[in-house]
């Protein structure tokens, strides 16, 4: 990474560039319906290299527990580390909003991202079986992992 990493709300005007990184780094991704909705009921964080537009996540804290929804690096971004510091801001984010623990699901053929939860804390707890479309037009198993937030 050379340039500074920086974060800030995402607005409707962002949505053409969230859409095109979402739909580059998912065969199911979510739709512009899902984020304009999510816009508001959630918290949508964009991150930047530099002026670069990197990656985006969505989380959504109820009471004292955080559901990561939705964490996205741009697939020529990826490997980097900036998967790592956009879960830590979401996390911190999570925390100040007074979550004290946070949920969230990824689809069992995605070992990259599990292992970046396993590295921050994130414990496997449970599967939901078929919960995801499957590029071959099966389904595949969910894998519901949890962690404790700290200051």
């Amino acid at each position: 990474m050379s340039d500074a990493v920086t974060f800030r709300r995402m607005t409707e005007a962002d949505m053409d560039a969230v859409l095109k990184i979402e739909y580059a780094a998912f065969t199911h991704p979510w739709t512009r319906g899902i984020f304009l909705d999510g816009l508001k009921s959630y918290e949508i964080w964009l991150m930047f290299e530099g002026a670069q537009q990197v990656g985006h996540g969505v989380i959504q804290v109820i009471i004292d527990e955080a559901h990561l929804l939705n964490i996205t690096v741009k697939p020529e971004n990826q490997g980097r580390g900036l998967g790592l510091l956009l879960l830590d801001h979401l996390m911190k984010r999570a925390y100040q909003l007074n979550a004290r623990e946070c949920f969230l699901e990824l689809r069992d053929s995605n070992r990259p991202a599990y292992r970046l939860y396993e590295n921050y804390g994130f414990n496997e707890i449970g599967r939901r079986r078929d919960y995801y479309p499957a590029p071959d037009g099966g389904r595949e198993d969910a894998v519901v992992m949890a962690c404790t937030l700290f200051d």
